[in-house]
């Protein structure tokens, strides 16, 4: 059995192999060049800055860092306002303040270094999308942002990386898959279900993820969910996957893979009683071999 290759991909926005004065810059600094900011990736006592964006396992590349999708001035961000609302201008918080209010109609995100996340209860939403006309509310669309946490870790890869040793080992870091059914899938119906008791969302809730994160999430629930027309009460996933290395100095683009709208009716449903669930049988026969019995 070949043995899986884990590799860093991008360290501050950069291959770990990329020795220009632009990629080593961001090093320096310990910064991110995706929100304009120091980076916050940190190990647990805040002493090093690991600034790591993306890995590899064996030719499939998956983003880590949330951040990462706020490339090119958050233009992810603007494509689900365009997708909701319309060829209307986008703003972050900071442009919006300074916006007249008889300017016409804008959408305006709330969320990560855009004014404030809005909370509710027990529940940060990621990003609020508002449009305002005239000063007035008068819709809005949620947004969840969601990468993978990591298990084990990449230091050795890191640190010859960062003093740009000869040869960077494979990195030992592993994914956290079991997340997707512990956290992240409870998580987005949860918010998605707040959404479509709001009498000012007409489009639903919006999922930006990594495309081999969706992949899990298919696992458990199935890759035949009905397409169906954006309303108060649906997700509209969009998956992501990073394109082609450009080349030292350079950053990787990143590419839509799919966007689809499903309902959260279905969504739910099928977290709960999906067609890869496990049979009551397989547990009993799980049991009993645990238990040496028959």
């Amino acid at each position: 059995m070949t043995r899986a290759t884990r590799t860093l991909v991008e360290v501050f926005g950069f291959s770990p192999l990329d020795t220009t004065p632009t990629a080593r810059k961001f090093w320096h600094l310990s910064a991110c060049p995706f929100i304009g900011k120091a980076c916050n990736k940190t190990n647990h006592d805040s002493t090093i800055c690991y600034g790591t964006c993306s890995v590899g396992n064996t030719g499939e590349n998956t983003i880590i860092c949330p951040n990462r999708f706020y490339a090119n001035g958050y233009s992810t961000i603007a494509s689900v306002a365009k997708d909701a609302f319309g060829d209307i201008p986008f703003m972050l918080f900071d442009a919006y303040i300074q916006r007249p209010e008889d300017a016409g109609d804008c959408v305006v995100a709330l969320g990560q270094n855009s004014g404030r996340e809005v909370q509710v209860k027990d529940l940060s939403m990621d990003w609020v999308l508002a449009k305002i006309s005239q000063g007035r509310l008068i819709e809005y669309v949620g947004l969840e942002v969601q990468s993978i946490d990591i298990t084990g870790n990449y230091r050795d890869a890191w640190y010859a990386a960062r003093d740009m040793a000869s040869v960077v080992p494979p990195s030992q870091h592993g994914l956290n898959w079991a997340n997707v059914h512990k956290r992240l899938i409870p998580q987005i119906i949860r918010k998605g279900l707040v959404y479509s008791r709001s009498k000012f969302v007409k489009k639903g809730m919006y999922f930006i993820v990594p495309e081999a994160v969706y992949k899990r999430f298919e696992n458990i629930l199935g890759k035949d969910m009905p397409v169906v027309p954006a309303s108060h009460e649906t997700l509209t996933v969009m998956t992501y996957n990073l394109g082609v290395d450009q080349g030292a100095g350079k950053m990787r683009d990143l590419v839509l893979v799919r966007s689809a709208t499903v309902t959260l009716d279905d969504f739910s449903a099928r977290f709960v009683s999906g067609p890869n669930l496990p049979s009551g049988d397989a547990l009993d026969d799980k049991i009993r071999q645990l238990l040496a019995v028959r």
